[in-house]
């Protein structure tokens, strides 16, 4: 066998070798791609919050406006009053997630939207900004409230005919975790209830929940 022969043997070794440790790293690179996917996954899953109504039997929500008006909100349901220029809104809610939700915005409409007549959300861009901060902490009770002071707009006379004539309303809300990440919303039905004593309640049911800044949970 001459010099080239011997040479090319001589280095298969070195090849073979040089090709498990590349397999070694390649498998290495991507356990540890997999294992940070993992902890940024479970990162994010603490501190991520999830919007529902409260319970029945849960303490009275008090909501103040900017104009002093205060609406009492009893546990697992809305409120809903209307004057003759403004339409308050308000609703009882509880934190269902790990993470402190941040609300930011919101959406209205008259009618119960079930998943099947709307199955999206409304756009982004036609919430309406809260005009103060609302946070919730994880695993505690707060609320939600909107004003429309304007009765000149369309949605003032439609939630004015809604509860008027007592038909469910439709609110979309716009919230984060405490960072401003993991966007969410959430759908919340106020379906109008005539009690014991005739007195209308407008109680509250979730329907929807939607991701914004990552894959939806179906």
């Amino acid at each position: 066998m001459d010099a080239t022969g011997w040479a090319t043997i001589s280095s298969l070794p070195t090849a073979g070798g040089t090709l498990v440790l590349a397999v070694a790293t390649f498998g290495s690179v991507r356990s540890a791609n997999k294992a940070a996917r993992t902890a940024e996954r479970t990162l994010l899953e603490g501190i991520r919050p999830l919007l529902v109504p409260s319970r029945i039997q849960d303490p009275m929500e008090k909501i103040s406006f900017a104009d002093q008006h205060w609406l009492r909100v009893p546990g697992g349901q809305g409120v809903v009053e209307v004057t003759d220029d403004v339409v308050y809104l308000g609703m009882a809610l509880r934190n269902a997630g790990r993470g402190m939700a941040v609300l930011h915005g919101w959406w209205a409409c008259e009618g119960a939207s079930a998943s099947n007549q709307r199955p999206d959300h409304a756009a982004v861009e036609d919430f309406r900004r809260l005009t103060r901060d609302i946070y919730i902490g994880a695993g505690e009770l707060g609320f939600w409230q909107g004003a429309l002071r304007d009765p000149k707009e369309p949605l003032f006379a439609e939630l004015v005919g809604a509860a008027k004539n007592a038909q469910p309303i439709t609110i979309e809300m716009l919230y984060s975790d405490q960072e401003g990440g993991q966007r969410a919303l959430s759908r919340i039905s106020l379906l109008p209830h005539q009690d014991d004593e005739g007195v209308l309640r407008w109680l509250a049911a979730v329907s929807r929940h939607w991701h914004l800044d990552r894959a939806a949970p179906r």
